[in-house]
């Protein structure tokens, strides 16, 4: 069986989902199928918030549960690295945070040579792809795609956490998307009338044109070419090989691994890589796979018993239990939470010129992704660097794309990266310590709380992992090693771009599912040749 389009998208993530939406609604009307291996509509532990407390941790047909290699930062252990799989990608298992970074990481990328990726060229795409329920203004768009809505059920823990930072010293801020990043705050979800709200239902599912196809089930095996022109790409739809042609334009939309990793076994990527893995070499490409950045993360987790939080004990699944009832009905309670529902970003040091460190609160237990369960309530303390310097890579052990992708972030491979989860574990400690936080103190889940410099640095070796980040792999750039150019066309083949976060040069600072859909947004300009209006 084969399918002609006009332009055929891989992939239905942030990304993948936009620039599908945006090219279905160009000029004339193209046809536009998307391709994905999961299923089209979400389940209805995808829509609660709370379900990512099961969605995250676990295997299933929601989540690839994928593992790193051993990591020699992290005491040999396997990094564990979830990715949504399904009609809206990883943002049907996140914790729904908007996020758009600094305007330095993108006027960052334009002086590297990314032309056209500056903060004021790219921030027209972040308002177009929102409806935020604060309505339109300087920071926020409206009749978007993407939902964002403050969290519907105030919760006593973030509020001590916000106090317990402002009384250290560091401001309140209202907005982390607004006039500045720094302080500490709430974070805005991805949501609408408290259920998730994930970017295949925004931009594929609700309203989408007809000339736009969502061919779910269709796993993509390998990218087509006819001299060095991709042509379209295999699929495997219930065992069976299916082609699926693009008169105009392949658009590779798989993930920071699953992009790199799909290239690699249609033939471009390092070449002893590729020879190795027993694929015939199209075009040598050593960058490829390569550049892989990540968030690490260390989690201080604190057992404590106090109002608002969550945890395994029989007064919480009580509690839980009766939430359902207001969630059906309004939308309101404790499932509406993210789990991760305040936060701060905060700089290290006074002499540096914006937040360098992150941090995520969560009104419950968050122990090794949530893969080892307590039965306490308590809270969790995430805290990663926002511009890590080490660096890993993405590679294939062989030339069936459904082996799963062999990952390496590198985590700690640079110093400078634990010198500076040292100092960010050591402010959120002090954070903790404040009076206002006094009615949550409680007992540390490792460690004591109160380690020493090196003790500090060997838990965070034995416990930190990504926070679910990664980006990079196939770099954007001016120069001829990058992997594609500006307008993330591929370099040295026709027809193919790459459009997810695979394509950052640098990790933005913060949560990805924003900045990949404006990636995803600008994309369908880039290739529809066309601006956005300011």
């Amino acid at each position: 069986m084969t399918t002609t389009v006009d332009y055929l998208v891989i992939g239905a993530g942030p990304a993948g989902s936009a620039v599908a939406r945006r090219l279905a609604e160009g000029p004339g009307a193209p046809t536009v199928a998307v391709i994905e291996a999961g299923g089209a509509s979400p389940p209805l532990l995808s829509t609660v918030p709370l379900g990512i407390a099961v969605t995250v941790p676990l295997k299933s047909r929601l989540n690839y549960a994928f593992e790193t290699i051993p990591q020699p930062g992290l005491d040999g252990r396997r990094g564990y690295q979830p990715r949504g799989r399904g009609v809206g990608g990883s943002s049907l298992i996140n914790a729904m945070i908007c996020i758009r970074g600094q305007p330095q990481d993108y006027d960052g990328w334009a002086a590297a040579g990314c032309s056209g990726w500056s903060w004021e060229e790219v921030r027209p795409y972040f308002l177009r792809q929102e409806d935020n329920e604060r309505g339109a203004g300087a920071h926020h768009g409206v009749g978007g795609p993407l939902a964002v809505s403050d969290l519907r059920t105030a919760n006593p823990a973030a509020a001590a956490f916000i106090e317990a930072a402002r009384e250290r010293g560091y401001r309140v801020n209202p907005d982390f998307n607004g006039d500045s990043q720094e302080g500490a705050g709430l974070y805005q979800v991805f949501q609408r009338n408290g259920r998730r709200r994930n970017a295949g239902e925004a931009y594929l599912l609700d309203g989408a044109p007809s000339n736009l196809t969502i061919l779910s089930g269709h796993a993509a095996r390998r990218i087509l070419f006819q001299d060095r022109h991709a042509t379209g790409v295999v699929v495997s739809v219930d065992g069976r090989d299916r082609t699926v042609l693009a008169r105009r334009e392949v658009i590779l939309s798989a993930g920071a691994f699953g992009s790199p990793q799909l290239l690699m076994v249609s033939g471009i990527g390092p070449g002893a890589v590729l020879r190795d893995a027993g694929v015939p070499v199209l075009l040598d490409r050593p960058a490829v796979g390569a550049n892989l950045q990540d968030h690490l993360d260390f989690v201080d987790n604190v057992r404590v018993a106090g109002e608002g939080l969550f945890g395994l004990t029989p007064a919480g699944l009580w509690r839980g239990l009766m939430a359902i009832a207001p969630y059906v009905r309004e939308g309101r309670g404790m499932l509406t939470s993210n789990a991760a529902e305040a936060g701060a970003f905060l700089r290290s040091r006074p002499d540096i010129d914006r937040p360098d460190l992150q941090y995520h609160f969560c009104v419950g237990l968050v122990d090794n992704h949530n893969r080892t369960p307590h039965a306490a309530t308590g809270i969790a303390l995430h805290v990663c660097p926002l511009r890590p310097k080490s660096r890993g890579h993405v590679a294939i052990t062989g030339p069936d794309i459904r082996d799963a992708p062999l990952i390496d972030p590198g985590f700690l491979s640079h110093p400078d990266d634990l010198d500076l989860l040292v100092a960010g574990v050591t402010i959120g400690r002090s954070i903790l310590a404040s009076p206002a936080f006094q009615s949550y103190a409680g007992r540390p889940v490792y460690g004591t709380g109160r380690e020493n410099d090196a003790d500090l640095r060997a838990l965070i070796r034995a416990h930190a992992d990504t926070i679910y980040h990664p980006a990079g792999t196939c770099r954007m750039g001016s120069d001829p090693g990058s992997v594609v150019d500006p307008a993330l066309r591929v370099r040295g083949v026709a027809g193919l771009r790459v459009v997810d976060a695979s394509v950052m040069p640098t990790l933005v600072s913060g949560n990805t599912q924003a900045p990949s859909a404006m990636i995803g947004e600008k994309a369908a300009d880039l290739i529809l040749e066309r601006s956005a209006a300011p």
